[in-house]
């Protein structure tokens, strides 16, 4: 029943984002999202009760604590928007009930209306976040490579991969992130073909994810061949992010191995037919093989 619960609100999360599409004034009043957020505020009721109880195994101790974290910030986001909608309501019905003459009451009550809409819209964009389930890779450090472009741009296309990856490179040290340089092959005029770094760090591929793709400039080159001409060029480069995979421990039992090695064949010294010079590995269950072989070659 404990997975149930924390999996209802994640299969509603799609439909709701669907459903209420940009209009975060109606989100309050949206039935799908008081639905959803109902599910989520039992859902910590539950897992708080749990925890409290003592009865948690430790193996599933962690998983709950996590969830709670993420069940709360909704909690809390619902609460806040609730709290100045509610204040909101209270200055309408104040505006409707004043009488017309007493216009400095009026104006000061719509003034407080402007700002309390202002407080709800950006409440309500807050919340829709917190509705959005977080990627389960969000949390993982990234391999970022840049690489210019190949085909247009020439000397422009190598400084503009530079700037790109300086640009990087700043936002890891303003963000506390590790940037550790795997490749750097520098160009001619200050430019860059091609690097590759590790940055690890808290979230680093929430903030980088969207950063991959192909990158376009246009501008007259300050050095280099091209800036000669004084005229406009364009250039692209491209960058990937790639999500660090995890190391998993994995189990093979011996039973489902077979091990098969192999002999030189053909004429040759006195060990070309007796000594082992490759192996394969063969994984029965699902067929998949790898190969390793030590050839040794004697120059006459």
């Amino acid at each position: 029943m404990a997975a149930l619960c924390r999996l209802a609100p994640r299969l509603q999360t799609v439909r709701i984002c669907r459903s209420i599409g940009h209009k975060t004034d109606d989100l309050l009043q949206n039935e799908l999202v008081q639905r959803h957020i109902k599910r989520v505020i039992d859902e910590q009721k539950c897992i708080s009760s749990r925890l409290e109880s003592g009865q948690v195994p430790e193996s599933d101790r962690r998983e709950l604590n996590l969830r709670l974290v993420e069940v709360s910030k909704v909690v809390k986001a619902f609460e806040k928007t609730q709290l100045v909608f509610r204040d909101l309501t209270e200055i309408q019905t104040l505006i409707h009930n004043t009488r017309a003459e007493d216009q400095q009451m009026l104006s000061l009550l719509r003034e407080e209306h402007e700002e309390l809409s202002r407080r709800t819209e950006k409440l309500n964009k807050e919340l829709i976040e917190t509705l959005v389930p977080a990627d389960d890779l969000d949390s993982r450090s990234v391999i970022l490579e840049v690489a210019a472009g190949r085909t247009t741009g020439g000397d422009i296309c190598q400084q503009f991969t530079r700037e790109m990856f300086d640009m990087y490179q700043g936002f890891a040290s303003y963000k506390h992130w590790d940037f550790e340089l795997f490749n750097y092959t520098p160009a001619d005029y200050g430019g860059v073909h091609h690097a590759a770094v590790r940055i690890s760090g808290g979230s680093v591929y929430r903030w980088l994810k969207f950063e991959g793709g192909t990158h376009r400039v246009q501008r007259i080159p300050e050095v280099g061949l091209s800036s000669r001409m004084q005229r406009i060029h364009t250039g692209t480069m491209t960058v990937i992010v790639l999500p660090q995979p995890r190391d998993v421990d994995i189990q093979i039992a011996s039973k489902d191995l077979r091990i098969d090695t192999f002999r030189s064949r053909g004429a040759g010294g006195q060990s070309v037919n007796t000594t082992d010079s490759a192996v394969r590995a063969v994984h029965l269950p699902t067929g998949a093989s790898e190969l390793v072989s030590c050839p040794q070659v004697r120059l006459s």
